[in-house]
């Protein structure tokens, strides 16, 4: 499995970025995706993730701003972001779960969980200034 991770940069606050990530070495269609992020000093946070199902979800510091969305014919996962703030700078990271292809009902906590996320890219920087 391989996650290769681009599009970070330096950008103004309220500017926008698009993040993409392009997966190879498996069933790419079938899996959830997600985003991440890393801030120096913190702990690795979910930003979002998609299901095979398209089904999206969202931490509540990007709701509304940032847009998670996939194009399985080109095996690729990207993430929209625009409002970016301060806050948003951080490393940024795209992830695997081969083995749930859906996430519906299932809560917040369990779909953020990094924890079940064996499959991550090498990161791609975003920093945002104000």
């Amino acid at each position: 499995v391989q996650l290769v991770e681009s599009g970070g940069g330096s950008v103004q606050a309220g500017g926008s970025l698009r993040l993409s990530c392009a997966a190879a070495g498996y069933t790419y269609s079938n899996a959830c995706m997600a985003w991440f992020r890393q801030a120096p000093g913190k702990e690795r946070e979910g930003v979002a993730t998609i299901d095979s199902d398209g089904r999206a979800r969202y931490a509540d510091s990007v709701k509304g701003r940032f847009t998670i969305f996939r194009d399985n014919a080109k095996n690729t996962l990207y993430l929209q972001m625009n409002s970016l703030k301060p806050e948003d700078t951080a490393m940024y990271y795209c992830a695997a779960d081969l083995y749930y292809h859906n996430y519906a009902y299932l809560p917040p906590a369990f779909v953020f969980d990094r924890e079940r996320f064996p499959y991550w890219g090498q990161g791609t920087q975003v920093t945002v200034s104000s």
